[in-house]
């Protein structure tokens, strides 16, 4: 009990320990939002990939035929719930006179799609419809239809970042000419030669995923046209890679040794391979694709840590002085208590429990102001842009349209419990000041 009116004393008579709790506070707040933001781009970083290609890819070594009995062959797989086919290719997109891009160009199923990855929601016109996705063309059967990235029609706005989604709407329904081609085999002079084809469609949506270099570089196609184009010649139905999505709560790991055995005994029976190139083929989750950029983004991450860390130590040192003055000005104080028989331990608990006690407040009220600066950093960002006439956070430099705002609370956890620590240590030398203070020495002059 006398600990915490003394606390309560010092508390109210000495102001200047507010400033220990300002400082625990902003620096606690800088820590969260820090590790909050680049905890929400990694996670941001690995679910736009299993969006984009699914939880699971199977990449042989080269194009193979027959995949759809590939597909119904994983999907008799306890868990998987669904897979789909790509085949890609690389081409330059018409847009109008002097106006050329090179795009990417993935064949797909787009109903199988929107199965396997989040692919319908998307779509700027047909995302929030209940029907499944489709290339269709209203009133136009015989035309080929396709989607087309909305990066590739519009640029984002300089200062907003924000596309014109009315301008890439009006994209619809227009007819695009694409240009690729495929390698044929060797001529008789030994080199393989490039066969040029054009492609004609009607776009027939747009693809906008809030992924900068997705949405600027793909152009999506139906499969089998693609292959028509591309591989006229080639017998049964050719694809380059599976994306599967697996159920809620299975084993990733489990599944893919399943798919592993249905792979090689496709690849040999079905396709005549031999065991080298069954093995050459890729099979790993998506978030084993993208391992080697989460490995550097968390490097990142340690290292701006440890960098405010140190930064943040200078708390220590703040609460080193204040409670020295403290224990300098209240040596009356300290005195009267040890003469009624207080144990320098118990004098130095006091003091150790004060600023541990500063810590937590501090840490407290750095922990929501964390919260609300995280949850609302894209309204923030917004109005310094205005404010500063530039903008902060650009999707073509940190390839979301959006930044990142969910609390990395794991984290959280961690810098209240150093903070406080933090602020316990930052007292144990007054402490040890108070614990041996004389009160004989004191008292005789009071």
């Amino acid at each position: 009990m006398l600990k915490l009116f003394l606390w309560l004393k010092y508390l109210r008579k000495k102001r200047i320990v507010l400033l220990s709790i300002l400082a625990v506070t902003l620096s606690v707040t800088l820590l969260i939002v820090v590790a909050s933001l680049f905890a929400g781009f990694i996670n941001a970083f690995e679910r736009s990939a299993v969006d984009t290609i699914g939880d699971i890819v199977l990449t042989p070594p080269v194009k193979f035929a027959g995949y759809p009995l590939l597909i119904e062959r994983l999907k008799q797989i306890k868990g998987v719930e669904a897979a789909t086919a790509v085949l890609s290719s690389q081409g330059l997109l018409h847009l109008g006179q002097g106006n050329v891009r090179a795009v990417e160009i993935w064949g797909i199923q787009p109903a199988q799609r929107a199965a396997v990855t989040g692919f319908k929601q998307s779509l700027l016109k047909t995302g929030t419809s209940s029907q499944p996705p489709s290339f269709t063309i209203p009133d136009s059967a015989n035309k080929m239809g396709g989607y087309v990235g909305i990066g590739i029609i519009t640029e984002p706005n300089d200062k907003t970042d924000e596309y014109d989604f009315g301008a890439a709407q009006k994209f619809i329904g227009r007819e695009l000419v694409l240009t690729t081609g495929t390698i044929t085999s060797a001529g008789s002079d030994g080199q393989k030669q490039f066969k040029r084809k054009t492609v004609e469609f009607t776009v027939s949506d747009i693809v906008f995923s809030g992924i900068y270099e997705i949405d600027k570089s793909f152009v999506y196609l139906p499969i089998e046209e693609l292959q028509k184009i591309l591989y006229p010649d080639e017998a049964g139905q050719i694809a380059q890679q599976v994306q599967i999505k697996l159920a809620d709560g299975i084993d990733a790991d489990a599944a893919i040794a399943q798919m592993q055995g249905i792979w090689e005994d496709f690849a040999a029976k079905n396709l005549g391979w031999d065991s080298y190139l069954i093995k050459s083929a890729n099979l790993e989750t998506s978030r084993q694709m993208q391992s080697q950029y989460v490995a550097e983004f968390r490097k990142q991450m340690d290292v701006l840590l440890l960098i405010f860390g140190i930064v943040s130590f200078s708390v220590v040192l703040l609460i080193l002085c204040i409670f020295y003055m403290i224990v300098i000005t209240r040596r009356k104080d300290i005195a009267i208590i040890k003469s009624c028989g207080a144990a320098n331990s118990s004098v130095a608990v006091i003091f150790v429990g004060f600023g541990a006690c500063i810590g937590l407040a501090g840490s407290l009220l750095g922990t929501i102001s964390g919260y609300v600066i995280t949850k609302n950093i894209n309204a923030i960002e917004q109005r310094l842009s205005i404010a500063l006439g530039l903008k902060l956070w650009k999707s073509s430099v940190y390839m979301f349209s959006k930044i990142p705002n969910e609390v990395d609370w794991n984290a959280a956890w961690h810098i209240v419990f150093w903070a406080v620590v933090a602020a316990a240590v930052g007292t144990l030398i007054p402490s040890v000041v108070a614990a041996m203070t004389k009160p004989v020495d004191i008292l005789r002059y009071e």
